[in-house]
């Protein structure tokens, strides 16, 4: 059903729009702006705070704030262009926000990008009749070690406390007082934490609130903005990435409408540091008999490798991060698909194209009707961003449910499993099949990987090898690709059975001291290549900072042309021979700086894959969920100023296990299970469901399986 047309006259401009549209957008469709400062559509309703935008409403004998109008028919309005009325009242509107606010243009690092500077020179006075001494307050303000408050500067918009309430509703950044004396804190002055802080630091036009990380760093003259995707989550939220001679020097949200809506986790955001982290591995690393290990040239290091893949006796195994991208895992596959005689590789995470016939935007999740969470992961710390989508659904009207039992009875119905594998993915698709989800306008199924590009390197190497799974029990050599896969227990139990170990790491205390040949890695923001994200979206990754030497798909195809196997060292080249075999023969160029969502042709609505049955806890246990809190990693471990973001040593337990066992939020209570025991803060969570114990991976020590929970110093 089409929207009903009205008529809109501004500054005699006639233009037709549907009823309701706002007067700031119906102005934008005459070709005409009308200045804001607290306006932002994606915040929710308009609240008129700064009055930048006044205009004259014909039969109105007041001036009205335009963001809060809507279009009706017959309107006749005037802007300050036409309107010697709407420009006075515009005029004293940035004079009077200009009364308290400090001329340090030249030293504010919002200079250069300043709403506030750009409307003045546009619509502001020339001069001041003010000579009286401006309001002053202690400055800068750290209300947390990433962003710092100039109250000097603030104009008041309420753009930082409407995000805290309305977007990511922790209602932590507060309006103080009134009148002049209002000021913007936190509530009851504790440090902003959260994963989606730094998104004020966007919102905020003035410099008021300002990243600690980027103060003083540069001018927006001197950078260079490449956009890109992040690689810190399988959300894949579009970024631009600010370079200073070569350096990263801040990273902001890039809006993909149907991806992330212009919003940005603090992780991807803030952790950007760990580029120049002090134990950075930046020469090839050797055992050396008697010596130990000592770095080594380029040269030296792939003679090495070479010797060690024609010496490998037994099956050659590549551990992959899941991080790595398509373009890497397929030359990782080729190289030892046609160097090697047997190979085979551990993949980060099982993955199944079963969801592919229930694909939709992220976006769709906010005009849901029902939004079933499934899983035992909380979505903000394994994908943040869909966390978002989920409470903008909320507020939408939209029923959040944590069953499969549910998930019935609605047009429009969005499943989502954010929880450990098995065959998760299979058993939300035989879900989506049993309610007849295929093919229904709005409705759509996902599933959260566990690593950032699990569903790429799945395709790459399945695209690039053909070998089926061995039993691991023999390995010639093993390849440990990436941090994440260094850091794995399981990988590096492969490892002690190897004959020999070629790991590739960013950082020192990883791999050194148990491989025999370690290679510099790279982070996301220094590879050229493609990512599919959470949606089985393919986009681009851009190169924004040069590594300390050559980048993994470079080295490889060196390494490659040794052993007579031809690839490329250039991304584009090596994502032909994927596309061809993966994406339809799509091209590089193609996939875009803002990627569309294509379908896989030919996904089956129907699954025979069995799911595999969810572990139950024995007896009157508990079952031990282990996840990976967003603030961790090697990443997240050398940026200082997130350090306060991470985990509190706790386990939560649902309401009526809590009370079954006469634990309350705060108590100390002890673990045990699978042989060993650990003591923690509990804390009780309504949303939890019964039989389950949650702990952040680091906290849970040696214990696993089903574990017993007791008050410490009680028995169980």
């Amino acid at each position: 059903m089409s929207a009903e047309l009205v008529r809109v006259t501004i500054d005699e401009k006639e233009v037709h729009v549907a009823k309701g549209t706002g007067i700031i957008e119906t102005a934008l469709a005459a070709g005409i702006e009308i200045p804001v400062f607290c306006y932002e559509p994606r915040l929710g309703a308009p609240i008129g705070a700064c009055r930048m935008c006044l205009v004259e409403i014909e039969g109105m004998p007041k001036l009205q704030a335009g963001c809060t109008l809507t279009a009706q028919d017959g309107m006749v309005v005037r802007t300050a262009r036409t309107s010697a009325k709407a420009a006075e009242g515009q005029n004293a509107t940035l004079e009077f926000i200009l009364v308290n606010h400090p001329l340090d243009c030249p030293v504010c690092d919002k200079g250069g990008e300043c709403p506030l500077q750009d409307l003045t020179f546009r619509y502001g006075p020339g001069k001041t009749r003010m000579n009286f001494e401006k309001t002053t307050f202690e400055k800068p303000i750290p209300i947390s070690p990433t962003i710092a408050l100039d109250r000097e500067r603030c104009i008041l918009c309420y753009r930082c406390t409407r995000f805290s309430e309305d977007v990511s509703e922790d209602g932590q950044l507060v309006a103080r007082n009134r009148g002049a004396m209002s000021i913007i804190t936190t509530f009851d002055d504790e440090p902003y934490s959260g994963a989606f802080t730094g998104n004020v630091t966007e919102l905020c036009p003035v410099g008021a609130l300002l990243p600690t990380q980027y103060r003083f760093e540069a001018r927006p003259w001197e950078i260079q903005s490449v956009p890109t995707v992040c690689g810190m989550c399988p959300v894949g939220c579009n970024t631009s990435v600010d370079m200073r001679e070569g350096k990263v020097k801040r990273v902001r949200s890039r809006n993909h409408h149907e991806i992330d809506e212009g919003w940005l986790c603090d992780k991807g955001r803030f952790a950007f540091t760990h580029l120049r982290s002090s134990d950075r591995i930046v020469d090839p690393i050797k055992r050396v008999r008697l010596r130990g290990f000592e770095p080594v040239s380029w040269d030296d290091a792939l003679d090495t490798a070479e010797q060690l893949l024609r010496a490998a006796h037994g099956r050659v195994v590549v551990a992959l991060s899941g991080s790595e991208t398509v373009e890497q895992a397929y030359a990782l596959a080729k190289l030892v698909r046609h160097g090697t005689d047997s190979h085979d590789a551990v993949l980060p995470e099982e993955v199944s194209g079963a969801l592919d016939a229930y694909r939709l935007p992220l976006s769709a999740i906010a005009d849901a009707q029902v939004v079933a969470v499934l899983g035992d992961v909380p979505l903000s710390e394994s994908a943040p961003i869909v966390d978002l989508w989920v409470r903008k659904a909320r507020r939408n009207g939209a029923r959040i449910v944590t069953s499969e039992d549910e998930a019935k009875g609605a047009d429009r119905i969005v499943l989502i499993w954010s929880g450990p594998g098995g065959r998760a993915g299979v058993r939300v698709a035989q879900l989506a099949e049993r309610l007849g989800l295929a093919d229904k306008d709005g409705c759509g199924a996902f599933f959260v990987p566990a690593t950032p590009n699990g569903r790429g390197v799945a395709d790459a190497w399945a695209a690039a090898s053909d070998s089926e799974p061995g039993d691991l029990v023999s390995i010639g050599l093993l390849i440990v690709s990436g941090d994440e896969a260094a850091g794995d227990p399981n990988v590096r139990g492969l490892a002690e059975r190897a004959e020999a170990v070629i790991a590739v790491s960013m950082f020192h205390g990883l791999a050194v001291g148990w491989a025999d040949l370690v290679l510099p890695g790279t982070s996301y923001l220094e590879r050229e290549g493609t990512y599919v994200n959470i949606e089985g979206r393919l986009q681009r990754l851009r190169r924004t900072a040069a590594p300390p030497g050559p980048s993994e798909l470079e080295w490889i195809a060196q390494l490659a042309s040794r052993l007579d196997v031809a690839l490329s060292p250039h991304a584009p080249a090596v994502f032909a021979e994927v596309s061809e075999r993966c994406y339809g023969g799509l091209s590089y160029s193609e996939v875009g700086e803002r990627a569309a969502l294509r379908a896989y042709e030919g996904a089956p609505a129907h699954v025979d894959e069995p799911a595999l049955p969810e572990p139950q806890a024995k007896g009157d246990g508990l079952r031990l969920v282990c996840y990976k809190p967003l603030f961790s990693g090697p990443a997240v471990e050398r940026v200082p100023e997130l350090q306060f973001q991470r985990p509190q040593a706790e386990v939560e337990l649902a309401r009526a296990d809590a009370e079954r066992r006469g634990i309350k939020t705060g108590d100390e209570v002890t673990l045990t299970g699978g042989g060993a025991s650990v003591t923690l803060r509990a804390r009780v969570n309504k949303n939890l469901r019964a039989g389950v114990a949650r702990v952040a991976r680091e906290h849970a020590g040696d214990v696993l399986g089903t574990v017993d929970v007791a008050r410490a110093g009680v028995t169980a």
